[in-house]
């Protein structure tokens, strides 16, 4: 009887048997309050979320500058693909076979390619170089005193394979200045240093300028009097074959002396500066 006359009260008081209430109760308007509260909360936060999701990413690289540096930004862009552009295709054009645009652009393309972006392709020839060649050079030189010396050989090529040596970025003008007017030299000569074509005169004044210019700066002449003269030769000796090879090659130097040139005003007083 007392279970039958308690159950009554437990189902219609406030909590259950076990003191726990019941969701959506009368008893409970706290909790009604804070869902209130919360919802309201969960809409303010998701508007102001909205709000802020909607607003635009600030402009970032070209687009964050002015329209006027905009323009200047773009316009050195073009300019720098531009000179890529025209660099890569003479390069190509001095590298290419011959051909009738290289033909017809033959000196544009020399004149920009040469001496600066020079490729020397070869190593990947069928028959590639198997000789070093050095260019060494002496000079005759009047001191104070009126008496004329003659210094001993100094060997250019030498100093110019020091320099590279160990050397990241190495210059062009130590790898090729040297080396491509002696090639410039033997190919406008014959064996008895004459010239054979019109611009043997003009390669002879370029090696003689080089050489001038070398030993007053490197070798300090001009302090030791006027340079009147200077003789330049050639030492190739021939690559020794591998071990495995059964080539027989001679490793004696050959020389080849050219006959002493003048040395005129100009070009002492251009290797001076």
């Amino acid at each position: 009887m007392d279970a039958y006359d308690e159950e009554p009260e437990a189902l219609s008081g406030p909590e259950g048997p076990a003191g726990a209430r019941r969701a959506g109760g009368p008893g409970t308007p706290g909790e009604d309050s804070g869902s209130e509260h919360a919802e309201s909360g969960r809409t303010e936060s998701e508007e102001t979320g909205g709000d802020r999701a909607a607003e635009p990413a600030p402009p970032a690289g070209l687009a964050a500058l002015s329209p006027r540096y905009r323009l200047v930004a773009g316009g050195a862009l073009a300019v720098v693909a531009a000179v890529a552009a025209v660099h890569l295709g003479m390069v190509f054009l001095s590298l290419a076979p011959a051909n009738a645009v290289s033909k017809q652009h033959a000196k544009a393309v020399e004149g920009w390619v040469y001496p600066e972006f020079e490729q020397n392709w070869k190593l990947f020839a069928p028959n590639p170089l198997q000789q070093n060649v050095a260019v060494q050079a002496r000079a005759q030189v009047r001191g104070a005193d009126g008496e004329p010396r003659t210094t001993g050989w100094t060997d250019l090529s030498a100093e110019d394979g020091a320099a590279i040596d160990g050397n990241l970025l190495p210059s062009h003008t130590q790898q090729n200045e040297l080396r491509r007017a002696w090639d410039f030299y033997g190919t406008t000569h014959g064996t008895d240093n004459r010239p054979v074509g019109v611009r043997g005169a003009l390669a002879e004044q370029y090696v003689r300028r080089i050489v001038v210019l070398r030993l007053l700066r490197d070798e300090g002449l001009d302090r030791a009097g006027t340079v009147e003269r200077v003789q330049v030769r050639s030492r190739t000796v021939n690559v020794t074959p591998p071990d495995w090879s059964r080539e027989k090659v001679s490793t004696s130097p050959a020389y080849r002396v050219l006959p002493w040139w003048t040395v005129t005003g100009d070009e002492t007083e251009a290797g001076a500066r």
